[in-house]
């Protein structure tokens, strides 16, 4: 009796062990079910356009147009920006114009490749995923470069109110929509992570926000079909109010999803398209209206010619990285991507930056 009991004492402090070994420990323990295997470290990003390197050029084979896969992902996105050993594997599985669908589990069917959620979970089974980065959002309800469209159709007719007095009765409304469905993204994301065996804290979940491509500092003589054919009053109501309360509203889900956040919202202040060299745009992250005139003369490709504009270029993809890059390396649960006073950007604790704001 008293061995049997000195024996079920033993397995209770072993389990006891083992259990606070899984709590303050994110390490691999042999044995121990659900756990991802000891794999090379491996660093995801999905979601959308700037995380999949839209406006950096150089696209890899198959996702320019082949078989109606336009993801564009470029070798200037911002997950090869980032500062990591040369140990880690960098995997880009955004897509621009993605919606949120496009990340769940159960995609709408039509895209060319599907589901990143379940390319995902592939991912996380033959790597040891350490950070998963997501952008998603802008192209559900927000509908967000229909809106810069809107803008433009705005500066044609030179309406009075411009784009931003529509929007103004909608934009709150249009995000409300899209909290819930990024929500269940992010939910979904979890649900495929805990499948492959990983606990919650065992990696970071990283929402980012979105930079307002455009602001009123733009050159006058810019101020049209040479780059960007916007009212003044729309270009500050992206920068200032369309952009920002955006991604608050991210934050706000990130919040709820238990993920760190990333505000791009500040990050293109003064390097906004058309604010640099009118000439050259040095100094620019954010192309101009880009028109690609070979694809405008191919019937299958013309409805993508100008897919490029108003996204970061490479220069604005390694500012953006090298943000991101800091982001990855301290443990700030909310940073926000602010000029470091050198010509690059530097993640600022979000209290810190709300003091800037306001002191």
């Amino acid at each position: 009796m008293r061995a049997q009991t000195t024996r079920t004492l033993s397995f209770f402090l072993v389990g006891s062990v083992l259990a606070l070994a899984l709590l303050v420990s994110d390490r691999y323990l042999p044995g121990v079910p659900l756990q991802p295997k000891q794999l090379p470290e491996a660093v995801v990003t999905i979601g959308d356009s700037t995380l999949a390197g839209e406006g950096g050029g150089n696209y890899e084979p198959g996702t320019n147009g082949e078989n109606g896969n336009w993801c564009h992902r470029s070798p200037a996105a911002p997950v090869h920006q980032l500062d990591l050993p040369s140990t880690v594997t960098r995997i880009n599985l955004a897509c621009s114009g993605a919606k949120t669908d496009l990340l769940r589990a159960e995609p709408v069917p039509g895209h060319a490749e599907g589901s990143q959620i379940k390319q995902l979970a592939e991912v996380a089974r033959q790597y040891r995923v350490t950070d998963v980065i997501v952008q998603i959002g802008a192209n559900d309800d927000p509908g967000f470069i229909n809106v810069v469209n809107k803008c433009v159709e705005a500066w044609a007719r030179q309406a009075p109110g411009g784009c931003s007095e529509q929007m103004r009765g909608q934009w709150t409304e249009r995000l409300e929509r899209m909290q819930p469905k990024v929500a269940a993204a992010l939910a979904d994301i979890r649900a495929a992570m805990d499948d492959a065996g990983y606990l919650p804290q065992s990696y970071s979940l990283v929402v980012q926000s979105y930079a307002s491509p455009v602001g009123p500092d733009i050159h006058p003589e810019l101020q049209n079909l040479s780059g960007c054919p916007f009212l003044t009053k729309d270009l500050r109501w992206i920068q200032q109010t369309g952009v920002p309360q955006l991604s608050e509203a991210l934050h706000e889900v990130a919040r709820g999803a238990g993920a760190r956040f990333l505000d791009l919202s500040r990050s293109a202040a003064g390097h906004h398209a058309c604010s640099g060299d009118p000439q050259t745009a040095e100094g620019e992250w954010f192309t101009r209206l880009t028109v690609d005139w070979e694809s405008l003369q191919d019937e299958r490709r013309a409805g993508h010619a100008m897919q490029e504009s108003y996204h970061a270029n490479a220069a604005g993809h390694a500012a953006l990285g090298d943000c991101l890059s800091e982001f990855l390396r301290n443990e700030e649960q909310h940073a926000v991507c602010l000029d470091d006073g050198q010509g690059g950007l530097e993640a600022v604790p979000g209290h810190v930056a709300a003091e800037r704001t306001h002191p």
